[in-house]
């Protein structure tokens, strides 16, 4: 069996799960997320303050969806109790960013402002105007909406100019050598 897939999942006080015409459910005091589980060979169990994920057939890709719905339900579980969070750092001269409303506007060095609109169920927060904190209950969309702002300026080698996560290491090139 695959080794996350056969991990149970402890639900914590507070969180209700369901599953339900191949939908799981989770209900916790920050939220309520859900996911269809697409693939008929993968079952949901709940008993008790425990979940845990079978799967019917031994087929490569049946195998490689047990882990994987296994550990989305498990993301799910944690993100209604603690959100999740990621962190970028702009850097370079005069950049900074703001939110405003529904919107956040990064001036990082172009002839205008990018202006991105904050999706539904992400809180962001500037604590100050070179650090971007993204907020959610929903592990996906917090990485995937880091993702798309850090796509605005990636990181370049030479100065580190750029948006990059907190915890990301920049590897540095060397520049030109003069005579």
């Amino acid at each position: 069996m695959s080794r996350i897939g056969r991990l149970p999942i402890t639900i914590p006080a507070g969180v209700t799960v369901e599953y339900k015409d191949s939908v799981v459910t989770v209900k916790g005091p920050k939220g309520t997320l859900t996911q269809a589980i697409e693939d008929r060979n993968i079952k949901v169990n709940i008993e008790g303050a425990t979940v845990t994920v079978e799967r019917t057939r031994e087929d490569k890709a049946v195998k490689s969806k047990h882990g994987l719905y296994r550990q989305l339900i498990s993301n799910m579980v944690a993100g209604v109790v603690n959100p999740f969070s990621r962190t970028l750092i702009v850097n370079g001269v005069g950049w900074k960013v703001a939110v405003s409303g529904k919107k956040l506007t990064l001036n990082v060095g172009l002839s205008h402002a990018v202006e991105l609109n904050i999706p539904e169920g992400i809180t962001i927060t500037c604590p100050d105007q070179n650090t971007i904190v993204v907020t959610g209950i929903s592990k996906e969309l917090v990485g995937q909406t880091a993702a798309t702002i850090k796509s605005k300026r990636p990181v370049e080698p030479y100065h580190a100019y750029g948006i990059r996560y907190s915890d990301e290491v920049v590897v540095m090139k060397e520049g030109k050598k003069g005579k």
